[in-house]
């Protein structure tokens, strides 16, 4: 398999991440980006005070082990609706057993319309401190969003200050996780002759 990620920064300050995969033999990939974002500036302490939207209307429910279970769960009701902009801390000490098997937010949201063309709107972040904007947009089917649960403090940044739990956000687009054991789920199978080619975009701005 051959892979390339080309990283695009415009003067708009739009970062740019194009992926590309072909192969001369039938393989499974899902290539993704784990970069943590903090936009109140780094070693700013917890992002639970940005808010958070999500444009998606349903996630891959997992079990205990993080593995999901071939689901796709509606966000209504649950935690995980942020369809609405919503501060992140606001409810990521819940008991909902999912908000428990992750220790806060580590899901995978089915990002709302058609995967594979033209990136979409998916994620957007607001820090109501600095007034910086961050926007998400991707052709993946997916995005994980994970709150830094296991980060715990073994880790210090250029201000020399420890990286502890919920000082960052990571935003993944991304197929879904554990695709090849669910036939219903986007294949992440790819075979010669075919290509893989997304893209996702990271924004950034200000209020």
């Amino acid at each position: 398999m051959t892979t390339t990620v080309t990283y695009t920064l415009d003067e708009n300050n739009a970062l740019s991440l194009h992926y590309q995969a072909t192969t001369d033999a039938p393989t499974v990939l899902n290539l993704t980006n784990h970069s943590y974002w903090n936009i109140n500036g780094e070693g700013s302490g917890s992002i639970e005070n940005e808010i958070l939207q999500v444009n998606a209307e349903r996630y891959t429910p997992t079990d205990a082990t993080s593995i999901p279970t071939g689901e796709l769960a509606q966000v209504e009701g649950t935690p995980l609706d942020f369809r609405k902009p919503t501060r992140i801390g606001d409810r990521l000490r819940s008991d909902f057993v999912q908000m428990l098997y992750a220790r806060g937010y580590d899901h995978n949201w089915v990002v709302d319309g058609a995967y594979g063309k033209a990136p979409r709107p998916a994620v957007n972040v607001f820090d109501p401190a600095s007034g910086r904007t961050l926007d998400v947009s991707t052709n993946q089917p997916g995005v994980q969003v994970y709150t830094s649960n296991s980060l715990n403090g073994k880790y210090a940044g250029i201000s020399h200050r420890a990286y502890r739990q919920t000082d960052a956000i990571a935003i993944e687009a991304e197929h879904y996780p554990d695709s090849p054991n669910h036939p219903s789920f986007p294949t992440t199978e790819l075979r010669p002759g075919q290509k893989f080619d997304y893209t996702t975009i990271f924004k950034l701005g200000t209020r």
